[in-house]
C-alpha cells in the first residue's frame, strides 16, 4: 500500500492507494500501465495487434508523469489543461508507432476547483473509473465502445455486452484512429471517497456487484486490488487485468505520510496480440 498526502485550506486530505496488475491467463504479455503519483491516478490499456500496445500505454503514463502539476497538492487545473496533456500523449504515441498502436486511458486528478477539493475524472476508451458512494458502486466514466453504443440504442442489454464478440472494440483511443477526445467530469472530493480505476480485463470478468462487494469487504486498498485481480483470474482471466484503488481520508494530525508515487509499465515482450 502506498500513500500520498495533499492539503487544502481548512481541510487536510490523505490519499491512500493500492494497485495490482496481472498479465492474465491467456495473454502473452501485459500491455497495461498505471500511474499513481499525487495528484494523478490513472490506468492505460494498450492495444495494437502486431504493434506494441505496451509502448502506447507506457508513453501515455510517462507523459502524465511528466506533467508540471505532478507532486503539487490540489493543483488549480481544469479539463482544458488536461486536454492539452492528453493531446501531447496522443502525439507522442503516434510518433513512436505511426498510428498503428494506441491506448485507452481513464483516471482522476485530485484538484482544487473554486477552493473546493474535487476529482477531475477523465476517460478515453473502455477502461473505467468508479466511485464507491454510501456503500454503492457508481460508474463515473462512460465506455467508448461499440457494445456501449449498442446498449445505449437498446439493441443489447448490459449483460449481453459482457459476452458480445465485439466487446473489445473501442471507438476512441489515444495514439490511433480519428477520435481521441476524452470525456471529463468534475466531482467534489470528500473524506471517505473510494475510487476504483481499472482496465476492461477486470470489468470483462467481474460484475459491478462483485466489485462492490469486494470494495466493501476489504478496507485496505491493496487487499481490495489483490482480491479483484484474483476474482478476474478465477473467472477466466482472458485479458490483462489492472486495478487501482484510491481512498481519500481526512488525515490525522499526527500523520506524516511520505509521497510514494507509482508508475507501472509493461515488461518488454516478444509477442503481440490483439486487444
Amino acid at each position: 500500500m502506498n500513500s500520498d498526502e495533499t492539503t487544502s485550506p481548512g481541510l487536510e486530505l490523505r490519499a491512500v492507494f493500492g494497485y495490482a496488475s496481472d498479465r492474465g491467463l491467456r495473454r502473452e504479455q501485459n500491455e497495461d500501465s498505471l500511474i499513481a503519483a499525487d495528484p494523478i491516478f490513472a490506468v492505460a490499456d494498450g492495444m495494437g495487434g502486431h504493434e506494441a500496445g505496451e509502448v502506447a500505454s507506457s508513453i501515455c503514463v510517462r507523459t502524465l508523469g511528466d506533467a508540471s502539476f505532478v507532486g503539487e497538492s490540489l493543483p488549480k487545473i481544469g479539463a482544458a489543461d488536461l486536454r492539452i496533456l492528453l493531446q501531447e500523449a496522443d502525439t507522442h504515441i503516434r510518433e513512436a508507432t505511426g498510428g498503428r498502436a494506441g491506448t485507452t486511458l481513464t483516471g482522476a486528478v485530485l484538484v482544487q476547483d473554486a477552493g473546493i477539493p474535487s476529482w477531475l475524472v477523465f476517460n478515453v476508451g473502455d477502461s473505467r473509473t468508479y466511485r464507491l458512494v454510501d456503500g454503492l458502486l457508481e460508474q463515473i466514466s462512460v465506455d467508448h465502445s461499440e457494445v456501449q453504443e449498442l446498449v445505449d440504442m437498446g439493441q443489447i442489454t448490459p449483460e449481453e455486452a459482457l459476452i458480445h464478440p465485439r466487446r473489445h472494440v473501442v471507438t476512441r483511443a489515444l495514439g490511433t484512429g480519428n477520435d481521441t477526445e476524452a470525456d471529463y467530469w468534475l466531482i467534489p472530493a470528500e473524506p471517505g471517497d473510494r475510487l476504483l480505476v481499472c482496465s476492461d480485463g477486470l470489468t470483462g470478468e467481474v460484475s459491478d456487484g462483485q466489485l462492490q462487494e469486494i470494495l466493501l469487504s476489504e478496507a485496505n486498498p491493496q487487499d481490495a486490488c489483490a482480491a479483484m485481480v484474483q476474482a478476474a483470474l478465477r473467472s477466466g482471466g482472458r485479458d490483462n487485468i489492472t486495478v487501482l484503488v484510491v481512498d481519500l481520508e481526512g488525515a490525522r494530525s499526527d500523520s506524516a505520510a511520505a509521497v510514494t508515487p507509482a508508475v507501472v509499465e509493461p515488461e518488454p515482450a516478444t509477442g503481440f496480440s490483439e486487444h
